[in-house]
């Protein structure tokens, strides 16, 4: 295929070049590529019409008739991207400024941890959430999703102080958390659209930090990584009321393609270790239980207080200093503490110690063999951490744990587990790309066997690692 530059197709379309510029970063020109700095569009690729014409709106009909705003949770693992830009352009008539990606992330070894400070590994995946969007500036904030159907609006200087019970209160907590910091001046407009089932691959962390990139562009803020991290990580905390810790947000900022991240949330020091020359092939498998649960309303608040209340209660029991509840952690409490007083612990406290303390050392062992390229023995670790979240942690439906069990009967697949807080959601695994075609029969056909109320809801998608998010604005 031949390809033109932008100065040509100016020429050839009598359009100004920044227009055509703004097109194909929204978009808009089918086929359109950029590489390096330069944008190249096929030659064969026809003059993209005015979308605020009848022509425009009648092509749209003809190429795209199923069309429009959906009234349920939705999905769309292809064309995520145009789907956002095309409701932008419909909606305003006119094409988005901008437009941003934030990938999803999975946690292979290190679950249930970094909220007590823990370490944990993980990857940034090539699938995530899609933003088009533009300035408002009367400082309104105006976002729909496509996964959700209604239609989310405050203003920048009166968001409210209470979450809404809706899909944007992780967003209003971040527009809070960030005009704390860098008071804001310019509002947005933005569609959204997420390229996988909603649950386990931490697609909240990933819409708050899409949000803030487009607010901070916008405002001409420059965010450093840790400072994105931290705020989004508040607008869940304090805002949504989700206890969770950092390793979503730092898997989706800081991970590098073709690399595991082995990052320690206590002193946010990380190391991106590089995939090993003698390493075997691998692929990231994702299966969707096609269960749905929200993580707010979920037994996860639970587990995180079980295991600070053990850690209060060994530090009694040791005659450690120890302050104020919500400021201990199991990371502070040394693991020869643990196996001398664990006894003495309520058996859920135990359970959730024992398993924060083994997979803190499954973390470390799972760094080396990943630096030597032993996948199989990662994998090995990785199947190690889902069983001690059933039995230890005590997390997972019985569709998610029927799932894992499954995985760990099929061939090909290195290692798995839950993919987030396990209550809801989906499993993630690595596996051996030659065996793709027959794990993703033989998973599908023994889950539906099990749960055939799932035919329809239960989906799987392969993956492969990715970079994390870029940082909007440069000034």
């Amino acid at each position: 295929m031949e390809y033109i530059s932008i100065s040509k197709a100016a020429e050839r379309w009598n359009l100004p070049e920044r227009r055509i510029t703004a097109l194909c970063r929204a978009g808009r020109i089918v086929g359109a590529k950029k590489v390096g700095g330069r944008w190249l569009i096929p030659d064969t690729t026809p003059k993209p019409l005015d979308a605020r014409t009848k022509e425009y709106a009648a092509q749209r009909r003809l190429m795209y008739p199923h069309e429009g705003y959906p009234t349920v949770p939705r999905y769309s693992e292809e064309g995520a991207h145009m789907k956002a830009v095309r409701a932008f352009e419909e909606t305003y008539r006119y094409a988005p400024p901008y437009s941003a990606f934030t990938p999803y992330r999975v946690c292979p070894i290190g679950a249930h941890s970094d909220h007590n400070l823990g370490k944990i590994t993980g990857f940034a995946i090539d699938k995530g959430i899609h933003i088009a969007y533009g300035p408002k500036q009367n400082g309104v904030i105006e976002i729909r999703s496509l996964q959700f159907p209604k239609r989310a609006q405050w203003h920048i200087s009166s968001t409210p102080e209470v979450k809404q019970g809706d899909w944007a209160d992780h967003l209003r907590g971040a527009t809070i958390a960030l005009n704390l910091r860098y008071p804001l001046r310019v509002g947005l407009c933005a569609f959204i659209d997420g390229e996988l089932p909603i649950g386990g691959l931490s697609s909240s962390a990933a819409v708050i930090i899409t949000f803030l990139n487009a607010l901070c562009t916008l405002n001409r803020i420059r965010l450093t990584e840790q400072e994105l991290i931290l705020i989004a990580l508040e607008a869940e905390n304090k805002y949504v009321g989700v206890s969770c810790g950092k390793l979503d947000q730092s898997c989706e900022v800081y991970c590098k393609k073709d690399h595991l991240l082995y990052l320690d949330t206590k002193d946010d020091s990380f190391e991106l270790i590089p995939r090993h020359p003698v390493m075997k092939p691998f692929k990231i498998a994702i299966f969707f239980s096609g269960l749905e649960r929200s993580l707010a309303s979920s037994k996860f608040n639970m587990r995180v207080d079980e295991l600070r209340s053990a850690a209060y209660a060994l530090k009694a029991f040791a005659w450690m200093e120890y302050s104020k509840f919500d400021e201990t952690y199991m990371r502070d409490v040394p693991v020869e503490v643990y196996l001398r007083f664990k006894d003495r612990l309520p058996e859920n406290w135990r359970k959730r110690a024992e398993h924060w303390y083994t997979e803190f050392a499954r973390v470390e062992a799972g760094a080396k063999a990943w630096r030597r390229g032993d996948i199989e023995e990662f994998g090995r670790l990785c199947f190690e951490s889902g069983r001690s979240s059933i039995v230890n942690w005590e997390t997972g439906s019985p569709k998610l744990i029927k799932l894992y069990e499954i995985m760990t009967e099929t061939d090909g697949i290195y290692g798995g587990r839950f993919s987030g807080a396990g209550f809801k959601g989906c499993c993630m695994a690595l596996i051996d790309p030659a065996y793709e075609e027959s794990i993703l029969e033989k998973v599908k056909r023994e889950y539906l066997k099990a749960f055939p109320n799932m035919e329809g809801k239960y989906s799987a998608h392969i993956c492969n690692t990715a970079d994390g998010v870029k940082l909007g604005y440069n000034a």
